[in-house]
């Protein structure tokens, strides 16, 4: 056990939850991925399976490399990796793939990759590190409007193409601001705002023709929002919803067992939109508790986190990460269960998607970084005494 720790530093409840959706992930992608393999694999069943173990498998490499360099160095580093996703961001737009009349994703050798995913991580990264260093001065409106023009950069060409994931982000930082004690006043102005906005456009959505948005989301989003709202006029557009509830229910209590899912043959993408469907229909009420228990484990431990360590920077960035992989994950469940409209939100750690792995794998792995940091902090206060450690009044 303690060569185990010596290798796997950090968190040892982070860790296990890590272990754990990987391994139901894995079981879960190849159960669900049958059919796409027939239609596009010519039956070669282990394709996406050896597909979704590399791309974990460098995932899971990333985050173990990540978790044992200094957090404060992705601090320094996320003004860069920030820009860097920003500016595959709005290149996505111009020689991105367009899928299901969607551009998201481009093509680097070879393989498709989704910027929105990397600039979800280092957004959240910039902002702790800001907020941490600019503590002084919260109350200014100049430091506001500096995070909120950042967070706008970021969204506007998200939001076109991926509204969801744009709405995770603009979410997250709404809550980093909050803990980061920017000024109520300010973020109460920014809610109302969006608010407004919101009104505004699904008003727009509801009473526009659709016949003129024909190469844009938008028919996609009104017809989401009539179907979740019971104003399904021709008896298909909550296809999916129903498929995923047909799943969900007849899973029971222990499940159907491992690869004897049903819906899998009629659920769209069931191998990564609707992932949690396949699991509960696989292994029941239990399989879904399970997967519910680790993301509030997440949400437990990084509170307990932010409580023992002494440095701003490390508590916003670990609430930061873990609210917003929490976040999304809720929603996914709370597609697949029919409480939410449909919005293409992947499981973190568990849906395949090479881009969406990686980085969420990235992301725990920095978390781990800071409760190894906290744990060496703590180790080194308690052997050398109280006064031993000057860093309580060091932001970063």
């Amino acid at each position: 056990m303690t060569r185990f720790r010596e290798i796997f530093k950090g968190d040892k409840y982070i860790w296990a939850v890590v272990f754990i959706l990987s391994i139901i992930g894995v079981l879960a992608v190849y159960s669900s991925t049958g059919t796409l393999a027939f239609s596009k694999q010519a039956g070669n069943t282990e394709f996406y399976l050896l597909r979704h173990l590399g791309f974990l498998s460098f995932g899971l490499f990333m985050m173990y490399f990540t978790h044992n360099i200094p957090f404060k160095f992705y601090g320094k580093l996320s003004f860069i990796l920030l820009w860097i996703s920003i500016g595959l961001l709005y290149l996505t737009l111009v020689v991105g793939y367009n899928i299901n009349n969607a551009t998201r994703v481009i093509p680097i050798f070879g393989l498709t990759f989704q910027p929105s995913d990397m600039a979800k991580v280092f957004l959240v990264v910039y902002i702790a590190r800001y907020l941490s260093k600019n503590q002084d001065e919260v109350d200014k409106f100049s430091v506001f409007a500096k995070i909120l023009g950042l967070i706008a950069i970021v969204i506007i060409p998200i939001i076109p193409e991926n509204l969801s994931t744009a709405l995770v982000i603009m979410t997250t930082s709404t809550l980093l601001l909050i803990i980061g004690r920017i000024k109520l006043s300010f973020i109460l102005t920014l809610v109302g705002i969006g608010f407004v906005l919101a009104s505004l456009f699904y008003l727009f959505l509801m009473n526009i023709d659709m016949a003129k948005y024909q190469d844009t989301r938008m028919p996609t989003w009104k017809k989401r929002i009539e179907t979740f709202m019971g104003k399904d006029d021709d008896g298909n557009s909550n296809y999916q919803q129903l498929q995923s509830k047909i799943a969900v229910a007849s899973g029971g209590i222990w499940g159907k067992g491992p690869g004897n899912s049903t819906q899998r043959n009629f659920l769209p993408h069931p191998y990564s939109d609707f992932i949690f469907a396949i699991i509960v229909e696989e292994y029941g009420f239990l399989g879904g508790l399970i997967i519910i228990a680790c993301f509030i484990v997440l949400i437990v431990r990084s509170l307990k986190m932010v409580l023992d360590s002494q440095r701003s920077f490390a508590a916003l960035i670990v609430l930061g990460i873990a609210v917003s992989t929490t976040f999304q994950a809720f929603i996914h469940m709370g597609v697949s269960v029919g409480k939410l409209p449909v919005t293409g939100l992947t499981l973190p750690l568990v849906s395949m998607g090479g881009t969406s792995l990686i980085f969420n794998s990235i992301a725990f792995g920095v978390m781990l970084g800071v409760s190894r940091h906290i744990q060496e902090e703590k180790m080194m206060t308690s052997t050398n005494g109280p006064g031993s450690n000057q860093t309580t009044e060091n932001n970063e």
